[in-house]
């Protein structure tokens, strides 16, 4: 008998052993039985079990697409046993209409329960509820309240944001030195805008007195994390000698990084260093690239000097209609020296057709928020003009909007 017994012990033993020589990874465990999958623990009905597969549902595993319906149903099961992650889960995926009715309300409720126990992710979130009233009356003084619970227990996001509040007094008093203490705590928990936005404030002086060295500190850190803009404003920083001794290589360093990184104004100043051969070699083909990388974001400088090298035929073939396109462009986000030159082009009908009555109308515009140039050519156009064809203009300009066309 007890040989038939150690006989059965064995063969199980080999069984057992050759079922995990088989597991390869933890998928293959579970589809051999050896360990309990998500979903049969979550079946036990432990909480943080139910949890657990719901998130796997949300966002997919072992390879697995996501299941957004069946994450909220396992949301909700640990939520209602007070899963406080769970809740907080729930509401986010009533606020954002995933896997369950877009619901402001049930967010609301879901966070609430969430945010009561604890959770700063959940706090955060409640008072940004209340700052728009989403499922919950607008309340900028429950918002704050909300907000500190959260930014108490060192929620980065939260910090940041309560220090913003103390500097326009929204819903607690103004306060610039409570503004900088928790700003600076987010900043120092690495939140890259706070790091940005602590260096800013140095920079203006206008919430606290200007310093400088604490500008470049903190832009240099948020440089270092890759914004685009502390980059920027580094580099510029470097070819002044502000708070830094002057070193024109640093400065064309972090300007290039934030061009690199798509910043219009840095690739804008980028191209016109090697339009200039300031600080890199003269190089046109590498300023048209720049110049015309800003241009396309929309950055009027960039639009207009764009235009003016078609229009020479500087490091691109002279073009006067493209000359006219790139300077219309800017000349309709309200550029002065781009209507100026639109102005000049239609007087002169050099990439559009002459027309007086559009030349006045832009020089005109420029003219009115102080261009010299532009008053000059408005003298000189109306000599050609009928008091007609300048009371037409003068109704164009009126009526003209930024963004839009001279009609």
């Amino acid at each position: 008998m007890k040989q038939i017994l150690l006989f059965l012990f064995l063969a199980l033993s080999f069984a057992n052993h050759s079922a995990y020589a088989k597991a390869t990874d933890i998928k293959s465990a579970l589809d051999l039985g050896i360990i309990k999958g998500p979903l049969a623990l979550a079946m036990e009905g432990k909480a943080e079990h139910q949890y657990n597969l719901a998130v796997m549902k949300r966002y997919g595993s072992y390879g697995n697409s996501g299941d957004v319906e069946n994450a909220a149903v396992w949301f909700r099961k640990a939520a209602e046993q007070g899963h406080a992650k769970a809740q907080y889960s729930l509401g986010t995926m009533y606020n954002d209409g995933i896997g369950v009715p877009k619901d402001a309300v049930q967010a609301a409720v879901w966070t609430r329960k969430a945010a009561e126990q604890g959770l700063a992710e959940a706090q955060t979130l409640l008072s940004f509820m209340y700052d728009f009233g989403n499922g919950v009356p607008k309340d900028a003084v429950q918002a704050a309240a909300w907000l500190r619970r959260a930014a108490e227990q060192g929620n980065a996001e939260a910090q940041h944001s309560l220090g913003n509040r103390y500097i326009v007094g929204e819903g607690v008093p103004k306060d610039a030195v409570q503004a900088v203490v928790w700003i600076r705590k987010a900043a120092v928990q690495g939140k890259v805008d706070a790091q940005y936005q602590l260096g800013a404030i140095y920079s203006l002086g206008n919430v606290m007195p200007k310093d400088l060295t604490q500008t470049i500190v903190w832009w240099r850190k948020a440089a270092e994390q890759g914004d685009s803009q502390a980059q920027y404003n580094l580099g510029v920083m470097y070819f002044n000698g502000q708070g830094v001794p002057k070193d024109a290589v640093q400065g064309v360093a972090w300007i290039r990084k934030a061009a690199e990184k798509g910043r219009a104004i840095a690739q804008y100043n980028l191209g016109a260093m090697y339009y200039n051969g300031q600080d890199v070699p003269k190089d046109a083909v590498q300023a048209v690239a720049w110049i015309r990388k800003a241009a396309v974001q929309a950055y009027a400088p960039a639009q207009y000097i764009i235009g003016s090298m078609h229009y020479k035929g500087e490091g691109v073939p002279k073009d006067t209609v493209q000359a006219a396109t790139w300077i219309r462009k800017a000349a309709v986000q309200a550029y002065a020296p781009a209507q100026v030159y639109l102005g000049t082009m239609y007087y002169k009908g050099e990439g559009v057709p002459k027309n007086n009555i559009l030349a006045y109308a832009w020089m005109n515009l420029a003219a009115t928020a102080g261009d010299e140039n532009a008053k000059k050519g408005r003298v000189m156009i109306e000599k050609e003009m009928t008091p007609e064809q300048i009371a037409e203009a003068q109704r164009l300009s009126s009526n003209w909007r930024r963004g839009q066309l001279l009609q």
